[in-house]
C-alpha cells in the first residue's frame, strides 16, 4: 500500500520528463515540490538552473547544488512544476496552503507550460473545501475581510504568519466556487489583494496525479 509520500515522489519522479534539457525550471512550493527538487537534483547538470517560488525552494534547489536565479534574469520560462491543495478536470486550481500564492502565481504566469502534482485526494468536482489563501497587504486586512463576508466566506488571518513579501494570509472558509475564473478576477480586484489562491485564468496544462494503480496523466481534453 503506498503512502501519501509514495505517491508524492511517484508524481515528481514522473514530472522529470517533461523538464527540456538546457532549460531553466520553475519550481513550486510545498511537500510535494519538495520531492521535484529532489529528482531534479539527479539531472541538474542537464538544466541550466531554477526561478524558485520561494525562499525556502530556493534554500532547498541550492542545497542540491542548482542555481538559482530571479525570474528577472531568466526570462520566459518553458515549464513550472507545482502542487495543488485541490485542482479540478478543468485544471483550475486552489492553490497556497504554504502561503507562497503570489510567486508562485507570478512564475507559473510566466512559464510555457504548467505541470501540477497531487496525489488523488487533491482532484475534487468544485473547488473551496480547502480554504482559499488571499495574500493581503496588512493595512487592508479588516477593509478585505469585510468584503470577503459579502461575498458568502468566513475569512480567519492565518496567525503568526508573513508571507516571503512581507505580507499577511486571510484564508476564506465556506466558499462553494462555482465559477473560479470570475471570483479569482473578483477577488484580485479588491483594494489590499495582492492576489488570491485561485489559478484557474492560468489553469494547469497537464496534471500528474498519484494514485494506488500508478501515476495518471490528466490534461483539459
Amino acid at each position: 500500500m503506498m503512502n501519501q509520500d509514495d505517491l508524492k515522489r511517484a508524481v515528481a519522479l514522473a514530472a522529470i520528463q517533461y523538464v527540456p534539457a538546457d532549460c531553466i525550471v520553475g519550481v513550486g512550493t510545498g511537500s510535494t515540490a519538495n520531492f521535484f527538487i529532489d529528482e531534479l537534483a539527479k539531472i541538474k547538470n542537464k538544466i541550466r538552473g531554477a526561478v524558485a517560488s520561494s525562499e525556502a525552494s530556493a534554500k532547498r534547489l541550492q542545497g542540491h547544488g542548482i542555481e538559482v536565479m530571479s525570474l528577472n534574469e531568466a526570462g520566459a520560462l518553458e515549464v513550472y512544476v507545482d502542487g495543488a491543495d485541490e485542482i479540478t478536470r478543468h485544471m483550475h486550481m486552489l492553490k497556497g496552503g504554504g502561503g507562497a500564492l503570489t510567486r508562485e502565481k507570478i512564475v507559473a504566469g510566466a512559464s510555457r507550460k504548467f505541470i501540477c502534482l497531487c496525489d488523488a485526494s487533491k482532484l475534487v468536482d468544485v473547488l473551496g473545501k480547502f480554504p482559499l489563501p488571499i495574500e493581503v497587504i496588512p493595512m487592508a486586512r479588516s477593509s478585505v475581510a469585510r468584503q470577503l463576508v459579502a461575498l458568502g466566506g468566513q475569512p480567519m488571518l492565518r496567525e503568526g504568519f508573513t508571507t516571503d513579501n512581507g505580507n499577511i494570509i486571510i484564508d476564506v472558509h465556506g466558499l462553494k466556487i462555482m465559477n473560479p475564473v470570475e471570483l479569482e478576477s473578483e477577488l484580485d480586484h479588491i483594494a489590499g489583494v495582492v492576489t488570491n489562491g485561485l489559478f484557474a485564468r492560468r489553469a494547469a496544462d497537464v496534471l500528474l496525479l498519484g494514485t494506488a494503480d500508478g501515476v495518471k496523466t490528466m490534461t483539459v481534453s
